[in-house]
C-alpha cells in the first residue's frame, strides 16, 4: 500500500472540528485502501454471491454522500447516482465500472458535502430526509455518514487483504 498520508484527527477541538476531522480521516482511509490497484483489482468481489468490491464501496459511499447531504439539505428530489429509485445495493455492482467513473462521482459528492457542511452556520441546521419524511440535523447527518464510512472501511480492510495481502491502517 502507498505511504499513509492521512492527517489524523486532533485530540482537542470543538464538536464541529472533531466531526469534520474524523469524517475526513475516514474518507482518506477509503481512498488509501484503493490506492495502487488496477480497475480489475478494484472490481474483485469478496465472495459469491456478494458483489461487494472496493469499487462498489466507493460507488456506495458516493450514494451515501448524495443521500445525506445533497438530498437532505439542497434537493430532496436529486436522483441517486446509479439507480433510478433509492437503491443503495445498485451501487455495489461495479462490474462495469472504472476507477475514473467511481472516484469521479465520489469525489464530486464529497466536494458537495464539504461545501454544504462548511456553509452551514450551525450543526443544528435542519434538513429534510425524504426517505424518512422527517427533519434531521446536520449533526445527525455528520455522525451517520461517519458511521457509514467506519463500517465500510472495515469491509475495505478485508477486501484489500484478499486482493494483495496488504493489511493495516
Amino acid at each position: 500500500m502507498t505511504d499513509d498520508t492521512r492527517i489524523g484527527p486532533p485530540n482537542f477541538g470543538s464538536e464541529r472540528e472533531m466531526l469534520r476531522a474524523f469524517l475526513e480521516y475516514q474518507r482518506a482511509t477509503l481512498a488509501m485502501k484503493c490506492a495502487g490497484l488496477t480497475d480489475e483489482e478494484l472490481r474483485q468481489q469478496s465472495s459469491p454471491p456478494s458483489t461487494l468490491s472496493l469499487l462498489g464501496l466507493v460507488r456506495h459511499l458516493a450514494e451515501v454522500e448524495r443521500a445525506w447531504f445533497r438530498r437532505v439539505f439542497e434537493d430532496h428530489d436529486a436522483p441517486m447516482v446509479w439507480s433510478e429509485k433509492i437503491d443503495f445495493q445498485a451501487a455495489y455492482d461495479a462490474s462495469g465500472s472504472t476507477r475514473e467513473e467511481a472516484f469521479g462521482a465520489w469525489e464530486a459528492e464529497v466536494a458537495n458535502s464539504r461545501r454544504i457542511e462548511q456553509a452551514a452556520e450551525s450543526l443544528d441546521l435542519a434538513g429534510y430526509q425524504p426517505r424518512w419524511e422527517e427533519e434531521v440535523s446536520l449533526r445527525m447527518v455528520l455522525v451517520h455518514v461517519l458511521l457509514e464510512y467506519g463500517r465500510h472501511n472495515g469491509h475495505a480492510d478485508f477486501l484489500r487483504e484478499g486482493i494483495d495481502g496488504t493489511v493495516g491502517a
